[in-house]
């Protein structure tokens, strides 16, 4: 049997109440997320109002090793190149991070990571590329949830740093 709906919003996520606490101009997009290449989705609903593919940006996590994990994030019309992401950290090598040791670190379910906000912080990197961009859309922190705001913004209040994280 369904769930029927309140009629009330979802509680905000803590990405969310990051922001708000922060004072940081935002806007949340909500959009149908499917069930699986979800900045795919986000793409096709943002298309609708005039937003480009490499203005949304996907959260990838990854590992060092040893579970030592950091977050990229990169347009999701763009692969992240593990050699760049590697550099822009200084360690040697780093490869695709567990989806669970992503969800037990972050504490959000793999497709809707938002670098902001997580359980347990982590190293992050923005591609460079955001800022060629007046706003940017990041994970909300639950599928189906974008945050639109200034990639100054997100890379401050994650005290991350650009980089060039594209592959070729």
């Amino acid at each position: 049997m369904a769930k029927k709906k309140s009629g009330r919003a979802a509680a905000p996520t803590q990405a969310v109440r990051v922001l708000v606490e922060a004072n940081v101009p935002h806007k949340l997009r909500h959009f149908d997320a499917g069930s699986d290449h979800f900045g795919q989705h986000a793409a096709e609903a943002l298309a609708e109002e005039g937003v480009v593919p490499e203005q949304i940006f996907k959260t990838l996590v990854i590992d060092a090793g040893k579970k030592k994990l950091a977050v990229c994030c990169v347009p999701v019309s763009a692969r992240l190149s593990l050699k760049k992401a590697a550099q822009a950290w200084g360690v040697p090598k780093v490869a695709m991070a567990d989806p669970a040791d992503a969800q037990r670190s972050s504490g959000y379910i793999p497709g809707g990571i938002s670098p902001l906000g997580q359980k347990n912080p982590l190293p992050t990197f923005v591609d460079a590329s955001a800022r060629d961009f007046p706003m940017i859309f990041v994970s909300g922190g639950r599928r189906g949830l974008d945050i639109a705001l200034a990639a100054d913004d997100l890379v401050k209040l994650s005290q991350g740093a650009y980089a060039d994280l594209q592959a070729q």
